[in-house]
This record gives C-alpha cells, sequence and structure tokens, in this order.
C-alpha cells in the first residue's frame, strides 16, 4: 500500500515537471508568435509636425481602462502609451479593424512596470483603428484611435 502511494507521488510529481517545463527542443517559430515592437527603450520622435499623445495605462478603483480611451491623432504623431499601475499591454487586433490598414499586426510586450512605454508612431493611413488590453478587454480595457 506504502509503495502505491508513493509511486502515484511520484508519477504526479513528474507529470507536473514535465507539463511546466515545456518542450526543450522546439524551434522558436513553435512556441512563439510574432510580437509588435518591444516596449521602447527610448522614446520615439514624431516626425515634422506631429506631437507625442500620451496615453495612461491605468489599473485604481475604478477598474482597468486607458486614459484617455479615445484619441485623436494625425499621421506622423507618436502615441505614447505609459503604464501608470499594473500590468497591460496594447493589441489592435485584426478581426476588429477590418476597414483599416498599417496598424501593428501583433500586441506590444507587455508594460510591467510604472512609468515603462510603449511608442507608437501612427504612419498609417487615416481611419478608425480599435485597440485593446488583452488580459483586460473583457473588463473594457478598450479605446480607439482616429487617425485623421
Amino acid at each position: 500500500m506504502k509503495h502505491s502511494i508513493r509511486l502515484t507521488k511520484f508519477v504526479a510529481a513528474t507529470l507536473l515537471l514535465v507539463a511546466c517545463g515545456g518542450d526543450k527542443n522546439a524551434t522558436p517559430s513553435e512556441t512563439s508568435k510574432p510580437t509588435a515592437p518591444a516596449a521602447s527603450a527610448g522614446p520615439v520622435t514624431p516626425a515634422p509636425g506631429g506631437k507625442i499623445i500620451d496615453v495612461q495605462l491605468v489599473t485604481d478603483e475604478k477598474g482597468n481602462y486607458f486614459d484617455p480611451a479615445d484619441i485623436n491623432a494625425s499621421k506622423g504623431d507618436v502615441v505614447r502609451f505609459t503604464l501608470k499601475v499594473g500590468v497591460h499591454n496594447v493589441h489592435f487586433l485584426p478581426d476588429s479593424n477590418t476597414k483599416v490598414t498599417g496598424y501593428p499586426a501583433a500586441p506590444s510586450e507587455f508594460l510591467q512596470l510604472p512609468g515603462q512605454t510603449y511608442d507608437l508612431l501612427v504612419n498609417f493611413g487615416p481611419g478608425k483603428y480599435y485597440f485593446q488590453c488583452d488580459p483586460h478587454a473583457a473588463l473594457g480595457m478598450m479605446g480607439h484611435l482616429i487617425v485623421q
């Protein structure tokens, strides 16, 4: 009886290690998806005549949200997403942006440290672009970038 309990514990522990360890022999293309440019280590400069538009990524008693959630920009502007509190990303979803093109094809990296930024140079055409924070979209963390 003691032997079968120890064997069961050993098998369970082994399965847990294998499940958590991942496939060490997988190629990068099998384990990663394309990403947008990483959160910038330094600021991105707007095009001549462009401006920097600051958007805060926030978690507080009101919830999880972008401040502001609706952004008006022109080609050449930089939208600077700055983490205030929480862990957030910025994702322009293809299935929610079917009538526009040129937006970032993959989500940003997760911003985890207060003050960390993700700069987005607006170099795509006029239109209304939907974006969200992936882990908090169901909680209402979404917005629109309106390019003039």
